[in-house]
């Protein structure tokens, strides 16, 4: 929860002020509706490609009436000077066409056909291309950006940088580095990598008020040298958000990172660290476009402000050296204080139940009570929606009673004034006290294994109420907060806080009250408070003071299972997020789910897919927040959280459930726990640099399993406001290889692409998607095995839990190997009950009955429950959950199940 303000006050939902408007959709009889242009390497962005010769792709499509209409298609490219036209071929045979896995109603559009065309075109330096069409040679020529507003498409070669090629001197980086700045290279910790850091002095606070300095840094590459430039700003105190830009750099909000692609294609990371010493540093920008440093210091003494610069040959690489460098400064600035340290080494020395709790808590079912059940609520609202969850057979294992259940004074003109009285629950809503409400929920409801409650950092939006009871029994101090600058939104003025003094032990008689009632686990919103204090004695005082008692607290009571939320400002981010000393939290990673916002929907996957561009380097597990099951974009939520290496809490309305959306998204563990398919490595924007507004798929990126032997998975989006189709290389897929040989599988339709390798000409899969549509799709390495006697290789590929978004996730362990007799075995771990699928190449030259053998937990599987698949004939069925049944097996130690395939291919 985060941001409700009541009617009284004006407006309802203020964030709407920070979701950017969308640009507006084609009209129905726009020219690029019934004919649409899409290429690889794509128009309208960079493509970085790895050999000098690439063969373009350009996919034509138009009206069905149209189809043999003798069309051309041409590109028109140049390095720099003269612009040269390479008309291309049509491609006329069907296997030299990209793969198309979308059921045949969704891939044509709207009944259109898709014609091919191809052209091989050598790539020396970089190169901008556009396209033109017509429909035949007696027609006029169409340029692809005045047709439907697509701009030019840029090629650069991947090349690797020789380290001895690179200057130590970051000016030959930076046009204009301030000379009052010291830098230094050092040693990265990213391979091909080149690192600096660079600091500026900054005077001591002036008594109360602290320094707040600006210093010209610096315009990375030059002007007129970057083609794209990616930020993540402050979109407001509690929050980051994405901002990109092409050849000129101007931010609107102060950020906390920055990347510049140079013309050549190579990437500037610049870090600002914040954390170390009462020191805040962001980035600014000024007229000009340099980079300027916004530096607050808010210590009695002169400080350093310190930014980190990773030169590197792509951005994951240049990203990870300033991050990891980074997080050596925090720790060794945290060193120095020890006495948290200890605490922290003796709490994190977790037993076997603990372990069992982390993994309910991370990849158990959520349900939360904010968007289902709204402000003021009851112990009777709360014990519905468990009993309706029960009715519905929907075992979540975690419950959050959100927002609204605490003793508040309901003081001043709206939530951010009013204060918070006692530990106990508001009595009239609650009259028999919190523990009894926790009694009755555990009650009705037996699979909830964790009940969290909300709260705010300070106790509530407004601190504590002045003369409440916590007043009375802690040292309490008054501190200012600035004033937002927005309607309606009265952060500003005086609040009561628990002093430093009392700050942990505040914090420990909480949580051994919330323990007492059989809470464990608590969300903690509003932690951006702490920086809107005005006073330098104060920030410096109360922020660490709160953030250190908080994390040790948690850590005490709860062990792992805590959500941070509302606490992206640079402070927290840095000094609790980024430390690797305790087990990861669970960390809201971008505002708010707003269900009656249609434009928050496509945002806020926008942003959550860049946050984590930053905050996969963080010690943290990033929380994409709930959403409902039943919604015009419920469907692409799911796919995103599915994606996103997250949680998934749910927020439905007492008996609006999609029960298949739900299934989806989860399975039941054989102990008949609901469980969700977390894949292994956080999602993230695959294309960083791409505009909201660029009319491209947004593509989240994940892998699950080892390095080669695992799965990329990635998440399509269409957060455009118009239809669009993409071709997709499988190069895209994370963690994919070479040499290895892939299949790769869409979720929604189940089908399933022959097998393919990246150097393939034709390794393409056509994607269209509508408004609000996404996909997600799977690339599974393959295992071939050669036979001697047939003189053919079997190919094989374990695709976890068919029906699942992110099924692959659901393979715990997997080994496909070949006895020495010829057999072949694939011995997998599952974590859910369901049907796991198997690609097998020659499956129909195979019989069950004769060739194979199949056993669940060491018994042989019922015949009736394998059979191969209605969308694919390489795709062998077998159903888990109904031998599971029908064998009346049991659970034992594991949480797991094992099933072995032997495959006799003779």
């Amino acid at each position: 929860m985060t941001t409700f303000i009541s009617a009284a006050d004006g407006n309802e939902v203020f964030q709407a002020q920070y979701i950017p408007k969308q640009k507006a959709p084609p009209a129905s009889d726009d020219p690029s509706m019934f004919a649409y242009i899409s290429t690889y390497p794509a128009l309208g962005q960079v493509s970085q490609i790895q050999k000098h010769t690439t063969v373009f792709t350009a996919l034509l499509q138009v009206d069905q009436s149209r189809a043999s209409d003798s069309w051309q298609v041409s590109l028109w490219h140049t390095e720099g000077k003269e612009w040269h036209e390479v008309p291309m071929d049509p491609v006329i045979k069907a296997a030299a066409f990209p793969s198309e896995l979308q059921a045949s109603g969704v891939t044509s559009g709207n009944g259109q056909a898709r014609l091919y065309f191809t052209t091989p075109l050598a790539i020396h330096l970089p190169t901008n291309f556009t396209i033109k069409f017509r429909a035949g040679p007696n027609e006029s020529w169409k340029w692809v950006k005045d047709h439907q507003g697509t701009t030019d498409g840029v090629v650069m070669l991947n090349t690797v940088t020789s380290q001895d090629a690179i200057s130590s001197e970051l000016e030959e980086y930076i046009t204009g580095l301030n000379p009052i700045l010291k830098s230094k290279n050092y040693r990265s910790q990213s391979p091909g990598t080149t690192l600096w850091s660079v600091e500026a002095p900054v005077d001591g606070a002036d008594g109360e008020k602290s320094t707040i300095k600006d210093i010209k840094f610096g315009l990375p590459w030059g002007e007129g040298k970057f083609s794209r430039w990616f930020a993540l700003v402050r979109i407001w105190s509690p929050w980051l958000a994405p901002r990109q830009g092409k050849s000129v750099f101007g931010l609107d909000k102060e950020a906390v990172m920055c990347s510049f692609l140079s013309l050549t294609g190579k990437h500037l990371v610049l870090l600002a660290i914040t954390g170390a010493e009462d020191v805040m540093t962001l980035f600014k920008s000024d007229s000009d476009g340099n980079v300027v440093l916004h530096i607050r210091n808010d210590s009695a003494e002169s400080k350093i402000s310190r930014v980190l610069v990773g030169l590197g040959d792509d951005f994951e690489s240049a990203n990870a050296a300033v991050m990891y460098h980074a997080r050596g400064i925090i720790s060794t600035a945290q060193a120095a204080s020890g006495e948290q340290q200890k605490e922290i080494e003796a709490l994190n020395k977790g037993d076997e139940k603990t372990k069992v709790w982390a993994e309910n808590w991370y990849d158990g079912l959520t349900y939360c009570t904010w968007n289902a059940l709204g402000q003021r609520l009851t112990e009777e609202r709360v014990l519905k929606a468990v009993t309706t969850l029960a009715e519905n057979k929907i075992n979540v294992t975690n419950f959050i009673i959100d927002d609204n259940w605490q003793s508040i004074d309901y003081r001043g003109h709206g939530q951010f004034q009013h204060g918070w009285n006692e530990f106990e629950a508001e009595r009239d809503a609650f009259p028999q006290g919190l523990k009894h409400t926790v009694n009755l929920i555990r009650e009705k409801h037996p699979s909830i294994q964790h009940i969290a409650v909300w709260h705010a950092i300070l106790g509530y939006w407004g601190g504590i109420s002045p003369d409440g009871k916590i007043a009375k029994t802690y040292k309490t101090a008054e501190v200012v907060r600035e004033d937002a600058e927005r309607r309606n939104l009265p952060l500003g003025g005086k609040l009561t806080v628990v002093a430093k003094e009392d700050v942990a032990k505040f914090y420990d008689d909480f949580y051994r009250f919330l323990s007492s009632c059989g809470v464990d686990a608590v969300k903690t919103d509003a932690q951006f408070m702490l920086d809107t204090f005005i006073s330098a004695k104060a920030r410096r005082d109360l922020i660490p003071a709160y953030l250190d008692a908080w994390n040790i607290s948690t850590l005490r009571h709860f062990g792992v299972k805590a959500i941070s939320c509302m606490s992206q400002t640079p402070q927290i981010l840095f000094h609790s997020q980024m430390p690797t000393n305790r087990p990861p939290l669970l960390v809201r990673n971008s505002d708010d789910f707003f269900p009656e916002i249609p434009t928050s929907h496509p945002w806020h996957i926008f942003v959550n897919a860049h946050n984590a561009l930053f905050t996969q380097h963080l010690n943290l597990i990033p929380d994409w927040d709930m959403f409902q099951t039943v919604h015009e974009y419920s469907g692409f939520h799911a796919a995103a959280r599915c994606v996103s290496g997250g949680p998934i809490y749910i927020t439905d309305v007492p008996g609006e459930h999609d029960l298949d959306l739900i299934n989806q998204m989860t399975g039941p563990s054989p102990r008949g726990k609901t469980v969700i398919f977390r894949p292994s490595v956080v999602g993230k924007s695959l294309d960083q640099y791409n505009g909201y507004d660029d009319d491209h798929f947004l593509l989240v990126g994940t892998y699950h399993g080892a390095a080669v032997t695992g799965t990329g998975i990635i998440g399509f989006f269409n957060v455009s406001q118009r239809p669009l189709t993409e071709l997709i290389p499988l190069s895209k897929f994370p963690g994919v290889v070479e040499a290895q040989y892939y299949i790769i599988r869409a979720h929604s339709s189940g089908l399933v692409s022959k097998p393919i390798q990246v150097v393939d000409a034709n390794s393409l899969v056509t994607l269209s998607l509508g408004v609000r549509g996404y996909e997600i799709m799977s690339a599974y390495p393959l295992r071939g095995f050669f036979d001697e006697k047939k003189k053919e290789t079997t190919w094989v590929a374990n695709l976890g839990l068919l029906g699942k978004m992110a099924g692959a996730a659901a393979v715990v362990a997997n080994h496909i190997t070949k006895l020495e007799n010829g057999k072949i075995v694939i011995d997998t771990n599952i974590k859910a009950l369901g049907v796991l699928g198997l690609y097998i190449s020659t499956l129909s030259t195979l019989s069950y009955k004769d060739n194979m053998m199949i056993t669940i937990q060491g018994k042989v599987l019922p015949v009736h429950t394998v059979t191969i698949s209605k969308v694919d004939k390489h795709v062998l069925e077998v159903d888990v959950e109904t031998a599971w049944k029908e064998l009346d097996l049991e659970a034992g130690w594991s949480n797991e199940v094992e099933v072995k395939i032997y495959i006799n291919p003779t």
